[in-house]
């Protein structure tokens, strides 16, 4: 298998494995929204909690370049640690959600 393909499989597993804890509050479903040929790999909630809308992207990542982006996380997971624990090289993980001048400091990917 191939890094690309490799990487779309470890993160399809990281978020479906996510997607499938349920949600304790409200009537909220969550979902996986993968597009395997442009890259981008989402997970939804989408519901009702009460009288409260809920709408909206908890998890994004897509793989541009070679290397995984981490464009969103409003989770409590370590997005990135995971991918490391599956075999993801960290100079291939970019903290997307991070400004650019910052990401030399962490350890993983620039750009």
């Amino acid at each position: 298998m191939d890094t690309i393909e490799f990487y779309r499989n470890a993160i399809q597993s990281l978020l479906t494995a996510y997607a499938a804890i349920p949600i304790a509050n409200g009537v909220i479903d969550c979902y996986t929204v993968f597009d395997p040929k442009q890259d981008h790999y989402q997970v939804m909630n989408v519901g009702w909690d009460g009288l409260r809308r809920v709408y909206g992207c908890v998890l994004h990542l897509d793989i541009k370049e070679g290397k995984i982006w981490i464009e969103q996380n409003m989770t409590e997971m370590r997005v990135a640690q995971e991918l490391v624990d599956l075999g993801v090289a960290k100079g291939d993980i970019v903290l997307g959600f991070q400004a650019p001048q910052m990401r030399e400091y962490t350890d993983y990917g620039v750009a």
